[in-house]
């Protein structure tokens, strides 16, 4: 019988992301109504220091898989070892991150269990039969629809960083850890990873910003500095349209919408942006929405909670210092 509501926990640079101790948050909601234990999947190489703070923000379990072949990511490894434990184990739901690891792994994992997805969730509920329901998007973020998962075990979802809470971590709070042994193959891993290149950065990751400050084909051309000074004073993320990276302005890893990333900060500042369906569908589930445009009837302006018709080469720099003010009075 299945049992048990299951997290996978994303690793990056040594580091957990994010989206590790939200997902354990959504599971913690669900297990209270099926009064099931939590359990989270931690893979990589030398990553058992990081057990503790999974147990910290909710995790019963931690199964922890150490192998020097999942150092790196790689998505055969990474679905192989995580099958062969969801086989062993039987959990009744698995949850990952609707980020860029999990929207690859995720699908792999389903069609290796022969189960059903619901991908890009921004909720997620267990009805009376103890069943997953989800919500998700649909028709480039126009509409939603809940999902009910199938009787096929387990029930997965991905979830979309940025819309559930972590609960508060106890640092006081037991849990058990379970080491798994790796049963990985080299021919396992067709793909080996020669060298990782690094953009170097100094602005927060766009899908785990609570902030993010976008530029697009009002910025006129690549010189981004009156944006990214105001994303500075916030400790937000820098982000931008597809006219903007399709003009050569920014890399593809800072474009929001259908074609780039998803995003769902508190705080989403569009600057310059008209709002074509494309973008958003990437930033619709934002929690409050500042749009400049010096378009009065900019679509943009429609789906804002507040709007600023002006100029953004004038009207972010006052921005900017005012917040800079406020900053200072705290």
């Amino acid at each position: 019988m299945a049992k048990g509501i299951w997290t996978l926990a994303e690793v990056r640079e040594e580091n957990l992301k994010k989206i590790s101790f939200e997902l354990l948050g959504c599971a913690q909601e669900l297990a209270k109504k099926q009064n099931e234990e939590v359990g989270t999947v931690l893979l990589g190489s030398n990553v058992s220091g990081l057990a503790d703070k999974l147990g910290h923000y909710g995790a019963n379990k931690v199964y922890l898989i150490e192998d020097e072949k999942l150092k790196d990511y790689s998505s055969e490894g990474y679905t192989k070892v995580i099958i062969d434990l969801i086989k062993k184990e039987e959990p009744s739901i698995f949850l990952c991150g609707a980020t860029t690891q999990g929207k690859d792994l995720a699908p792999r994992i389903a069609a290796g269990l022969g189960t059903g997805l619901a991908s890009d969730c921004t909720q997620a509920e267990i009805n009376e039969e103890g069943k997953l329901i989800v919500t998700r998007p649909v028709y480039a973020g126009k509409a939603f629809i809940k999902v009910i998962c199938p009787d096929s075990f387990p029930q997965m979802a991905a979830i979309r960083p940025n819309v559930m809470a972590p609960i508060s971590p106890d640092e006081t709070k037991k849990y058990d850890l379970v080491k798994v042994e790796s049963k990985l193959e080299e021919g396992d891993i067709r793909a080996k990873i020669k060298e990782l290149i690094k953009t170097a950065g100094e602005f927060v990751e766009l899908t785990e910003a609570d902030i993010i400050v976008s530029g697009g084909r009002g910025m006129k051309g690549p010189d981004y500095s009156v944006i990214e000074n105001l994303a500075k004073v916030l400790g937000a993320a820098v982000g931008a349209s597809r006219a903007a990276v399709d003009a050569g302005w920014k890399d593809h890893s800072f474009q929001v919408g259908q074609t780039g990333k998803t995003v769902s900060p508190t705080l989403y500042i569009a600057c310059g942006i008209s709002g074509a369906i494309q973008h958003l569908a990437g930033m619709s589930s934002s929690k409050f929405i500042v749009a400049v445009n010096k378009d009065p009837d900019a679509p943009i302006l429609q789906v804002a909670n507040y709007g600023i018709v002006g100029d953004l080469f004038q009207v972010v720099p006052i921005l900017t210092e005012e917040f800079k003010k406020l900053k200072e009075q705290q």
